[in-house]
């Protein structure tokens, strides 16, 4: 059925001119007063429904028998559980998958695409008034956006249900929505990548096959996107909430780990998976076979890895950090692979060392420490720490602890990561709206701590439901003048104070046992339960129960009472999960690591804080409050999801499964706080513009206010008193059955129109004509439009054929639109600077434009990188030519030394003023720290060397020791070896005792600083060969002059080593 299956199509023509006269014709249909506002029908022949009725709420109702009501609200049964499933059975088969409860929308997984969500629908559901169509997904992300935008406050959406039910696809849906409707520039896009982008990375670190789903979220997601004044995305800002760590060292059978691991052995490249030292095979991995199915067939790994590749790329992860997570992603799965063994003495030892060793290179750890920090316990006791070795069972845990550390800090640093690419910069007050994607209500077969902490979150998003369901109700009777009737309900208060009671809530005493002194187990956990809060009515264990409840309670479970059903929990493990312990020379190691990543989770002021730190289900306590307070600050909007069986079979409706899910979703409850008041409300001018053909004195037009004409309407219809109220602005009917009787009413008027006598029409010939006239105008407008379309096609498709010919009548249009088209994709396309040699494949026509275009536009870019360079930038740059005339192809190192900047000194002090005031007037251009070799000896002396414009002075300290003058300069000479020795070939005479032998570090750069400032490029002689130092080594001399050097001792090099080079 489509989406506006049973609703009303706007009558043109004959019809519309038919309906006018019905404002002649008596009233045919009234409310019999004695049935309780059901129509009586005054014609003996009813007529069939006519299936092109309107989209919106009323129109449905005409179909109701065979799709159900759009909102649940309308039932009239709304307090059976059967009536419910039955209108959503009903819905479902028709693949109308959502239905409403007021504003809450309930959405049932189709488990197959629907063409529901393309870029249509979502232009349909832009701007358009909440119930004016079908229920739908986009319906409640534009009500929240429009809202936020007219008044400037902030929203939240709530999406719950259980694994499996569809929330995260929701979640994506509703960005994609925001994504394509909301006002957009080039530079907000990129945000908006992110915002998208954001989903595939969390899910790949956030997400696992379960047994329920196959990409089930193993964390709760609160998400803000921050829109600007004009309505425009600008940022976001994620939460992340208790991430499944336990899932990183096992896994129930049927279930994988989270996806990245396999994304990463199944997509990364070879060099990659070298470099992490892994293997493609997930059998390899202890930590990824416990549930035996590395492989599914739903999920693609290689290409979901493809995906988030992309995403770090777009989200602004360095090349670095994506180094670094990779390397901890690979750690853990090393980590799953150590094996303990004892010794002699009982205590642990590694079994093989290959794959610490993994760990140390990619963690950045001592190799030694990080082994000694597996197999033993850092005790502190007084003043001194004492190194306790751990047994085999206590390594195992030890590496387990560090791994669910690692990975569960990872992902917080993940999330933060992402949050820094979204954070928007200016300063400007934003309106929100949340997206929060958290699990829904979990009873498996097995509950333990993480079914715990997961239920109560859901108990206090009930209460919050609830409480501003009702505060919303309220409201809006307070502002419409209507008397407010005190709504019973349940209030699960009690349940969440059973949990969260200070001193008193199952969450003080498991802290209370975890932080106790002594031997505290599980079941001393549990006994301290039966003696706290063993009067509880919503608590029970074994030795509490009657005889018959006893039997479905092991030892070492509790039972609680949810507002959604009973839920037994399994209490081993609940000490251990709650203390999430890390031993401390662990978190040293941690601590310490030359990761990155790893120095950010695991910060060094950890270690000076000796407190313990709180427990996993008070920090998730914490964080739930926090949560709370950030969605009472805003306007909620809620998306409940049912997963409709267990086999993701479309089509299939498993009424147990699904009456377990509408119980523990509350929406009996909720439906029945939303009914408790009237069923229907609607402005009174839009129940006017629809039912006014029902009453003479608002048909066809009503001139009077609204709330008159409606008033003068009902009472025309025969209302009762009690089933409806007028208030400032809406009426609001009582009973679904009053709107049902009022819409047939209004459908059975619609089709009188074919009853009406044919005589009245005379009057209504010329316009009759005047509408067939214009008709045959659009007739003969569309038919010329397809004519041309024909023609410009067929001209198109010769121009093709004949497009390799000169430009001529049949292929010039074709021509001229491939020279548009391929300009306008080259307009996209240009260099980005002149290193990019790239350019685009030009169609033949376009060769030679193409080539002139090629040489504007380099010619072009080289003018902007010219216009752009500073006069610092140009003297680097004319330096750097110099050094290339010099250098290029002759010398090692030279190809390192490009990047490098060169300074205008490399003293780090100022030089000594006696030496300033020896060179006098002379203005300084360089000065550099260097070795000088004695020619006698070749004693090695630190010296400074200070170039100015006309002289090269060797300098001692406070002395200066040479002068050379460029104008007796007789070359400079350097070997092509990699090292830092130079030549400066000078005259032997009175004034100099010539050449000079020096040592820098910066060789490139101190040549062509002397050869510029001398005005002698050609004199540089770059010299091959090698030489024999005294010791009789093939080697370079200047490399054993500067290990002698370091060593401390006199580099004793002959002068034929200088000579058999020809630098003398």
């Amino acid at each position: 059925m489509s989406p506006r299956a049973g609703g009303e199509q706007q009558s043109a023509g004959l019809v519309s001119t038919a309906w006018r006269l019905l404002s002649h014709i008596p009233p045919l249909i009234v409310l019999d007063p004695s049935k309780g506002a059901q129509s009586k029908v005054i014609y003996s022949k009813k007529e069939e429904v006519d299936e092109n009725g309107d989209a919106n709420m009323e129109g449905a109702l005409i179909a109701r028998d065979k799709v159900g009501v759009q909102d649940f609200v309308l039932l009239d049964s709304h307090t059976s559980e059967a009536a419910f499933l039955n209108n959503l059975r009903k819905r479902y088969q028709e693949n109308l998958i959502y239905t409403y409860i007021g504003s809450l929308l309930v959405s049932v997984n189709p488990y197959q695409e629907l063409d529901i969500y393309t870029v249509t629908q979502m232009k349909l559901y832009r701007g358009v008034n909440f119930f004016e169509l079908p229920p739908h997904l986009y319906a409640i992300a534009d009500n929240a956006y429009r809202v936020m935008c007219n008044e400037y406050n902030n929203h939240f959406i709530l999406i719950s249900g259980e694994s499996g039910a569809g929330k995260t696809e929701a979640s994506k849906k509703i960005l994609q929505y925001y994504a394509v409707t909301c006002p957009t520039t080039e530079q907000l896009q990129t945000v908006r990548d992110r915002l998208l982008l954001s989903n595939p990375v969390l899910e790949a670190f956030g997400n696992a096959k379960t047994l329920r789903n196959d990409n089930s979220s193993r964390f709760g997601k609160y998400m803000d996107i921050q829109f600007d004044f004009k309505g425009a995305p600008v940022g976001g800002h994620i939460l992340s909430y208790l991430i499944e760590k336990s899932r990183v060292v096992h896994q129930n059978h049927g279930e994988r780990n989270f996806h990245i691991f396999y994304q990463l052995l199944e997509g990364g490249d070879k060099d990659l998976l070298c470099w992490l030292g892994l293997e493609r095979n997930p059998q390899k991995y202890t930590y990824l076979i416990q549930g035996r199915c590395a492989k599914v067939f739903s999920i693609n790994d290689k290409n979901d890895w493809k995906i988030v590749r992309k995403a770090f790329s777009i989200i602004d992860f360095t090349e670095k950090d994506i180094e670094h997570l990779f390397g901890i992603v690979a750690s853990v799965l090393h980590l799953g692979n150590i094996q303990f063994e004892e010794d002699s003495n009982g205590h642990a030892i590694i079994r093989d060392g290959s794959q610490i060793k993994w760990i140390s290179k990619l963690l950045g750890a001592h190799l030694s420490i990080l082994q000694e920090a597996l197999t033993h316990r850092k005790i502190e006791a007084r003043s001194e720490e004492v190194l306790s070795p751990l047994n085999v069972d206590l390594a195992f845990y030890a590496r387990d602890a560090v791994a669910k550390a690692i990975y569960g800090r990872t992902f917080t640093w993940l999330v933060n990561k992402i949050n820094g690419s979204l954070a928007n910069k200016d300063s400007t007050q934003k309106t929100v709206i949340g997206l929060l994607d958290i699990y829904g209500f979990e009873v498996l077969d097995t509950n333990s701590f993480e079914q715990f902490c997961i239920n109560y979150c859901n108990e206090k998003l009930q209460q919050l439901l609830i409480e501003m369901t009702l505060k919303a109700e309220q409201e809006e009777y307070e502002l419409e003048g209507i008397e407010w009737e005190p709504i019973p309900y349940f209030n699960n208060k009690i349940i969440c104070d059973l949990v969260e009671q200070k001193h008193k809530g199952i969450i003080s005493i498991l802290d209370e046992e975890c932080l106790r002194p002594g031997e505290a187990t599980d079941l001393s956990f549990l006994e301290k339960l039966e003696e706290k809060v063993g009067d509880h009515a919503h608590f029970v264990t074994r030795k509490l129960a009657d005889q018959k409840t006893r039997k479905s309670i092991d030892w070492v479970d509790f039972r609680l009472l949810h507002y959604a059903g009973e839920v037994t929990y399994c209490a081993v493990g609940f000490l251990e999960k709650n203390n999430d312990l890390l031993y401390r020379n662990l978190k040293e190691v941690l601590c310490n690591s030359k990761n990155s990543i790893m120095r950010d989770c695991f910060l060094l002021s950890e270690l000076d804080n000796r407190r313990r730190p709180e427990t996993v289900a008070t920090q998730f306590k914490n964080s739930l409050t926090s949560l709370i307070e950030i969605l009472m600050s805003k306007e909620p909007s809620y998306i409940r999801c049912i997963k409709p069986n267990e086999n993701k079979e479309p089509g299939k409706f498993d009424d147990f499964l699904i009456r377990h899910q509408v119980k523990y979703l509350g929406l009996m409850e909720h439906l029945r706080v939303r009914r408790a008041g009237f069923a229907y409300r609607r402005k009174y001018e839009l129940f006017l513009q629809r039912y006014k053909s029902l009453c003479p004195a608002t048909w066809p037009h009503w001139h009077g206010p609204a709330a008159e004409g409606v008033e003068r309407l009902i009472k025309h219809i025969g209302y009762k008193p009690e089933e409806y109220k007028l208030g400032r602005t809406k009426i609001f009917i009582r009973f679904p059955k009053t709107l049902f009787a009022t819409e047939d009413a209004f459908e059975y008027r619609k089709h009188l129109l074919s009853k009406v006598p044919l005589p009245l029409f005379w009057d209504f010939v010329p316009a009759i004509k005047l509408e067939a006239c214009w008709r045959g105008a659009l007739a003969r407008r569309a038919a010329k439009k397809r004519t041309w379309a024909v023609q410009t096609i067929r001209k198109f498709i010769n121009g093709f054929i004949n497009r390799k010919k000169p430009l001529c009548p049949e292929n010039r249009d074709f021509v001229r639109l491939s020279q548009y088209h391929y300009l306008m994709k080259l307009r996209d396309h240009l260099p980005k600077n002149v290193l990019d040699k790239s350019w685009l494949q030009p169609p033949s026509i376009l060769e030679e434009t193409s080539e002139m275009l090629r040489k504007i536009c380099v010619r072009n870019l080289v003018r902007k990188y010219c216009r752009g360079l500073t006069a610092e930038r140009k003297v680097q740059l004319q330096q750097k030519v110099v050094t290339s005339a010099v250098f290029s192809g002759k010398k090692e190192g030279y190809l390192e030394s490009l990047s490098q900047p060169f300074l205008d000194t490399r003293l780090k002090n100022d030089l000594n003023p006696k030496v300033l005031q020896l060179i006098r007037g002379e203005n300084i251009k360089y000065v550099t720290p260097v070795i000088k070799y004695d020619r006698n000896g070749f004693k090695a002396r630190e010296r400074l060397l200070v170039l100015t414009q006309s002289s090269a002075y060797v300098v001692e300290m406070a002395k200066i020791k040479q002068k050379i003058e460029y104008s007796t300069l007789k070359g400079i000479s350097t070997s092509n070896l990699s090292d830092g020795i130079v030549v400066i070939h000078v005259p032997e005479d009175k004034q100099q005792k010539g050449d000079v032998i020096l040592q820098c570090e910066h060789i490139f750069e101190t040549v062509t600083k002397l050869c510029i400032l001398a005005n002698k490029q050609s004199l540089v002689k770059v010299v091959k060969g090698r030489c024999q130092s005294q010791k009789g080594l093939d080697e370079n001399p200047w490399l054993g002059t500067e290990r002698n050097l370091q060593d401390g001792t006199s580099p004793h090099i002959s002068p034929g080593i200088f000579d058999a080079t020809g630098l003398l």
